[in-house]
């Protein structure tokens, strides 16, 4: 059987699946993402001469752009699903995970790969830049519900509002891995352009685009719509339509495209906060998400069968834990210590850090920009990470925020 027709009816059982998979993973309290994850698995040990090979450096391009594509997607439902409007006190949790504790995993997890994997510096920082960041793609069981939900949880909104920040903000360091493994190898290349360009102006020229995006299309959809009849609509799509739109004129621009989609879309939530039009892009994004999720999660699967794992030693597997069960736990509740809310929700944000896809789009980049010495470990490093991620996580979040559902008590979401 032609391959093509194999994965059209592949992804197209996966997705009708997945129309059911929200009721499942709150009857079995076990993430969605792991059972994609299985059936990939499965599917590829089964029938690989039937398959499209699965692992990313078969198909970088496709790699690349798939993750990219997911991750984007993700980001504007995330914005669209923020309730809590910003200012540094309402956002104290997520800022504090983005700056304190997502700095404090990239040095620990940089130390680990240069000391204990014998990594050169530029694959040790590249490693660390890839798995700093809180994946919005696989976290849809720990995050806020759609809009104007009465209650949201800190624990919910702290996790949402750090997978929508992070993406964007990880993506300075990645380049930093680029920057140095240039200087290796004797190209030229500096670091006081990586400072000036990668991180101030790519993070600044991201934010300004994603606000006058959002601001511009909120006030078309709005305002404008409510004088002239004629622009009034209430199609979903318009979230997937400003997605990528924002996404490639601020990528245009030089700038960072991660964090321009986000802004964007939690602009455009604040615009009009009560209208009912929201509930309309967040289902069609969420669908849209959902089903990308199912593709990519089963070649995820696919993935770990065709030598994803190949290059995975001890060293590696006792890192990796080491990042996902101490350093990360550990620079989270540092950094949330002295905020005053229940201290079980702290931990809970502490733990739950779940790692996805963005680390594959992270590495897939990186890689295309430069060859790095350690390219098959950091791969191997990766998928272990996502895979003990998808596992731990997977059984245990749901049930951690029925607990907090049920036993902490719910405030009112600032208007």
């Amino acid at each position: 059987m032609d391959k093509y027709l194999v994965m059209l009816t592949v992804i197209g059982a996966a997705a009708f699946v997945m129309t059911f998979m929200p009721a499942i993973t709150a009857k079995t309290k076990v993430s969605y993402s792991l059972y994609f994850l299985v059936f990939g698995v499965i599917i590829y040990s089964l029938f690989p001469q039937h398959l499209p090979s699965a692992h990313p450096k078969a198909h970088p391009d496709i790699s690349l752009h798939l993750s990219e594509m997911v991750v984007i997607i993700s980001l504007m439902g995330t914005g669209i699903k923020i309730d809590r409007p910003f200012n540094l006190k309402n956002w104290a949790s997520p800022l504090r995970l983005v700056t304190i504790a997502m700095l404090l995993c990239m040095l620990g997890v940089a130390f680990l790969a240069y000391y204990i994997l014998n990594f050169d510096l530029a694959s040790a920082i590249l490693l660390a830049a890839v798995l700093a960041p809180t994946d919005p793609v696989l976290a849809s069981d720990v995050q806020v519900g759609p809009p104007n939900e009465a209650y949201k949880s800190e624990t919910k909104f702290a996790l949402t509002a750090e997978a929508g920040l992070n993406d964007g903000l990880a993506f300075p360091f990645t380049w930093l891995a680029i920057t140095i493994a240039f200087i290796q190898i004797g190209e030229k290349n500096n670091l006081l352009e990586w400072f000036s360009l990668m991180l101030v102006y790519k993070i600044l020229a991201g934010i300004a685009i994603g606000y006058l995006a959002g601001k511009a299309t909120g006030y078309l959809i709005f305002n404008l719509a409510k004088r002239f009849d004629f622009l009034k609509s209430q199609d979903g799509f318009l979230a997937l339509a400003l997605t990528l739109l924002v996404y490639g004129i601020t990528e245009a621009f030089g700038a960072y495209g991660f964090i321009a989609v986000f802004i964007s879309a939690f602009t455009l939530r604040h615009s009009e906060k009560r209208d009912n039009y929201h509930h309309h892009l967040h289902n069609f994004i969420d669908q849209t998400e959902r089903i990308l999720i199912a593709i990519v999660l089963l070649l995820l699967g696919g993935s770990l069968v065709q030598g994803g794992l190949k290059y995975l030693n001890w060293e590696i597997g006792i890192c990796v834990v080491a990042f996902l069960w101490v350093i990360r736990p550990l620079a989270a509740y540092l950094s949330l210590y002295a905020l005053k809310f229940h201290f079980k929700e702290k931990m809970a944000i502490s733990f739950l850090g779940i790692r996805g896809i963005g680390s594959i789009f992270y590495l897939s980049f990186a890689i295309k920009e430069v060859d790095f010495k350690f390219e098959n470990q950091l791969w191997s490093a990766v998928f272990f990470t996502i895979l003990v991620s998808i596992v731990i996580h997977g059984f245990s979040a749901p049930r951690i925020i029925n607990y907090l559902g049920q036993n902490i008590k719910k405030e009112k979401v600032p208007e």
